[in-house]
């Protein structure tokens, strides 16, 4: 069995076609994402972030610990998201099997997470600001 590994600021995403509805309501008809070139799909998932270098990291320190010459700042794409993103940017893979298209995080425009029920998801936006105050 082979392990796939994301690098970089790159997202691993199982797409879907045709119609795209989010268990949230969020819809993007067939029409729209083929002619604005916008697709969707589950964050299966992520890279380590976008590489920056490491501020305590010092070549002349060298009785030092061994620290890393840099560091990554995480992406805010997590695993179970859903993207919509341009399709352009995108690049079709098949690992063991399945298809999946790895996208850069810059070209996604748009997250729907799911949030963990509080209680309060039947709420309109009005009673959300009226509880509050």
């Amino acid at each position: 069995m082979s392990t796939l590994l994301v690098v970089g600021d790159r997202v691993l995403i199982k797409p879907r076609d045709g119609e795209q509805k989010t268990d949230s309501g969020l819809l993007l008809p067939a029409t729209v994402s083929a002619k604005e070139n916008v697709k969707g799909g589950r964050i299966v998932k992520t890279g380590p972030g976008y590489l920056t270098p490491n501020p305590e990291y010092s070549e002349s320190e060298t009785w030092k610990q061994t620290e890393q010459p840099v560091r990554y700042l995480p992406l805010q794409a997590e695993v179970g998201d859903y993207a919509f993103f341009l399709r352009e940017k995108s690049t079709e893979i098949r690992f063991e099997g399945t298809d999946y298209l790895i996208v850069p995080h810059a070209a996604i425009l748009a997250l729907v997470r799911d949030t963990p029920d509080e209680g309060r998801s039947d709420l309109t936006v009005d009673e959300l600001l009226d509880n509050d105050e």
